[in-house]
C-alpha cells in the first residue's frame, strides 16, 4: 500500500488531506490547552474554598479546632488543597509535555509539508515544460513535412512544364530538396525529444512522484502516531496522580475515623467547667412567724424593722434556682464579691463597683481573669504561666549564648570586643527579672485559684514547674461561699456589717434587673450591633423603652420586651424621659 502507486494522479487532494490533517492537530492542541486552564481554575477554586474555610489565627474559632471533629473538617480541608495541588501538577505536565511539544512539531511538520509539496510541484512543472518541448518540435515537424511536400510538388511542376527555363526548374528542386532536409532534420529533433519526454514522464511517474508521495505518506503516518502518543500521554498524565489524589482522600477518611466523640465530650467539659459546688437545699421560709409574735415579745417598731429588713434581703428569691437565672449571673455574683472585698478599706483601687460591673457586661478581661469561672480562670492562669516560663526559658538560653561569646571575645580578642556584648547581656536579663516577676504574679493567683477550688488534690493541681511562690494569699474560695436561692452570700461575722450595704447593691442591680420600670422612651439614631456580652442590637428608626438613663459611662440601659434588655451608646439613641417615673431627671 503506497499513495505513490495508488494515488499517483491525487496531488490536490494529497494536499488537501494532509492539510486537514494539520488542522486536526492543531485542534487537539487546542482542546488540551483549554483542558490546562480548567484544572487550573479548578484548582484555584479548590485551594479558595479551603482557605476560606480555615480558622482564623488568634481567634476563638481557633480554639474550637482542639475538638477530634473540627480536627477531622481542619484534616479534610488540608487534603483537599493538596487535591488541588495535583490539579495543578496535571495542568503543568499536560502544558509541557503536550501543548508546548506538539506546537514545536506541528510546526516542524508544516514546514516538511510545505517541503514535499514543493518538491511535488517543481516534477510537475519539469514533466510539463518536456511536454511542451515535445509538442512544440511535433508542430515544427509536421510544417516542415507539409512545406517539403508543398516543395517536391511545386518542383515536379515546374519540371513538367516546357515553357519554364532550365534554371527555374533547378532553382525549385534545390528549394524541395532543402524542404526536405529541414523536413528530415525536424523528425530527427522530434524523435529525440520524444525519447526524452518518454523518459521523463516514466521517471516521474514512476519514481519522482511515488518518492514524493512515499514521503508524505510517512509523514502523515508519523502525524497520526503522535496524535495518538499524545492522547495516551493525555491519560497517563491524569494516572499519575491518582494514587497522590486517593492518599488524599485516604487522608479524609483516616481524619473522619479519628474523630472520637468521648474525647471531644471531655474536651467540652475542660472548656466550659466553672468549679463551682451545686447549689443546696432551699430552707422553708416561714412567713407565719411574724404573725405569732406578741406584742409583748417585740416591739412594734422593731417587728416592723425586721419584717422589712427580711423583705429586703430575702424576699428576693422570687422562687429562682441561681444556676438557671440569667447568663453570666453566677459568674457575677462571685466577682462582685471578690471586688467587695477588695474595695473595702480600698479606696484607690482601679475600678469601682459599677464600673466594674460595667466592664464585665461589655466584655473586658481583666489581668488575671477574675471574670472567669475558677476553674476557667485556673486553666488560663497555668496557660499563662506556661506562657511565660517558655519565654523565661528562651531569654536565658539567649543570655547563655551571648555568655559564651563573650568567653570567646575574652579568649581571642581579633574576633570581638566583649565589652560590645554587655549592653545585650544587661538587656537580657533586665527582661529576664521583669519575667520572673510576671510569672510570680500570675502563679501567685494561680496558687490562690487552686487553694479555692472544691475536692482537688494534691496530684490533680498543676504545679508551675520553676518558681516557688512564697506566702501566697489565703483567701477562701467563692464556690465554697454559702449562697441563699436570691444570689447573695453568707461572709464571716467581721465583714458582714462592711458589706451588707455594698452587696445589696450588687443584689438590687442583678437581682431587680428584670423588674426596674420604664423611665422613657428613646429612639435609635443609628444601627448598633451589640455583640458583647450586656449590649444589645437596635435599628436606626427603633423605639424601645428607657429603664436607665447614661450614668456618665457614654451607655444607656434600654428594654425592648421582658426578655431582651441590655446596653447602648447614648450618642446612637435620643431619649425621652418621663418626668414623672421615679428616678428621672427633669430637664429644663
Amino acid at each position: 500500500m503506497s499513495w505513490g502507486t495508488e494515488l499517483w494522479d491525487q496531488f490536490d487532494n494529497l494536499e488537501k488531506h494532509t492539510q486537514w490533517g494539520i488542522d486536526i492537530l492543531e485542534k487537539y492542541i487546542k482542546f488540551v490547552k483549554e483542558r490546562t486552564e480548567i484544572e487550573l481554575s479548578y484548582a484555584k477554586q479548590l485551594r479558595n474554598l479551603s482557605k476560606k474555610y480555615q480558622p482564623k489565627k488568634n481567634s476563638k474559632e481557633e480554639e474550637e479546632y482542639r475538638y477530634t471533629a473540627c480536627k477531622a473538617f481542619l484534616s479534610t480541608l488540608n487534603e483537599m488543597n493538596d487535591y488541588a495541588g495535583q490539579h495543578e501538577v496535571i495542568s503543568e505536565n499536560m502544558t509541557s509535555q503536550i501543548t508546548v511539544e506538539l506546537a514545536r512539531y506541528v510546526q516542524e511538520l508544516k514546514q516538511e509539508r510545505k517541503s514535499h509539496f514543493h518538491d511535488g510541484r517543481k516534477a510537475q512543472q519539469h514533466i510539463e515544460t518536456c511536454w511542451k518541448q515535445l509538442e512544440s518540435s511535433k508542430r515544427r515537424f509536421e510544417r516542415d513535412c507539409k512545406e517539403a511536400d508543398r516543395a517536391q510538388q511545386y518542383f515536379e511542376k515546374m519540371d513538367a512544364d516546357i515553357n519554364v527555363t532550365k534554371a527555374d526548374v533547378e532553382k525549385a528542386r534545390q528549394q524541395a530538396q532543402m524542404r526536405h532536409q529541414m523536413a528530415e532534420d525536424s523528425k530527427a529533433d522530434y524523435s529525440s525529444i520524444l525519447q526524452k519526454f518518454n523518459h521523463e514522464q516514466h521517471e516521474y511517474y514512476h519514481t519522482h512522484i511515488p518518492n514524493i508521495f512515499q514521503k508524505i505518506q510517512e509523514m502523515e503516518e508519523r502525524r497520526i502516531v503522535r496524535i495518538g502518543e499524545s492522547v495516551k500521554t493525555y491519560a497517563e498524565l491524569d494516572r499519575q496522580v491518582i494514587p497522590i489524589i486517593g492518599k488524599c482522600l485516604d487522608g479524609i477518611v483516616k481524619a473522619a475515623e479519628s474523630i472520637d466523640p468521648k474525647n471531644d465530650s471531655q474536651l467540652a467539659i475542660e472548656a466550659y467547667k466553672s468549679g463551682f459546688e451545686p447549689p443546696g437545699d432551699i430552707e422553708f421560709e416561714d412567713y407565719t412567724q411574724p404573725m405569732k409574735r406578741t406584742v409583748s415579745d417585740n416591739s412594734l417598731s422593731n417587728s416592723r424593722g425586721e419584717s422589712k429588713s427580711e423583705l429586703k434581703f430575702g424576699g428576693k428569691s422570687k422562687g429562682k434556682l441561681w444556676p438557671f437565672i440569667k447568663k453570666n449571673k453566677t459568674q457575677s455574683l462571685c466577682f462582685h464579691k471578690e471586688l467587695m472585698k477588695r474595695t473595702i478599706g480600698k479606696p484607690t483601687y482601679a475600678f469601682e463597683a459599677r464600673d466594674y460591673v460595667l466592664s464585665l457586661k461589655l466584655g473586658a478581661t481583666p489581668e488575671d481573669f477574675s471574670n472567669l469561672p475558677p476553674e476557667q480562670r485556673r486553666k488560663k492562669l497555668q496557660q499563662k504561666v506556661d506562657e511565660l516560663n517558655k519565654e523565661i526559658q528562651k531569654e536565658m538560653d539567649q543570655r547563655d549564648a551571648i555568655t559564651k561569646m563573650k568567653d570567646v571575645y575574652l579568649k581571642n580578642p581579633q574576633m570581638g570586643d566583649p565589652a560590645s556584648l554587655d549592653h545585650k547581656l544587661a538587656e537580657v536579663s533586665q527582661n529576664i527579672e521583669k519575667l520572673r516577676l510576671e510569672a510570680q504574679k500570675f502563679e501567685a493567683w494561680l496558687a490562690e485559684v487552686e487553694g479555692r477550688l472544691p475536692a482537688r488534690s494534691e496530684q490533680a493541681r498543676r504545679q508551675s514547674g520553676m518558681y516557688d511562690v512564697q506566702n501566697p494569699p489565703a483567701v477562701n474560695s467563692c464556690a465554697q461561699d454559702r449562697e441563699s436561692p436570691d444570689g447573695s452570700y453568707t461572709e464571716e461575722q467581721s465583714q458582714e456589717s462592711e458589706v451588707k450595704v455594698l452587696a445589696t447593691d450588687f443584689d438590687d442591680e442583678f437581682d431587680d434587673e428584670e423588674s426596674l420600670p420604664a423611665i422613657g422612651t428613646c429612639k435609635a439614631l443609628y444601627t448598633f450591633e451589640g455583640q458583647n456580652e450586656g449590649t444589645i442590637s437596635v435599628v436606626e428608626g427603633e423605639t424601645v423603652y428607657v429603664i436607665e438613663e447614661d450614668k456618665g459611662d457614654g451607655w444607656t440601659r434600654i428594654r425592648r420586651n421582658e426578655d431582651e434588655e441590655g446596653y447602648v451608646p447614648t450618642s446612637y439613641v435620643e431619649v425621652y424621659l418621663d418626668k414623672n417615673a421615679k428616678g428621672a431627671k427633669t430637664y429644663i
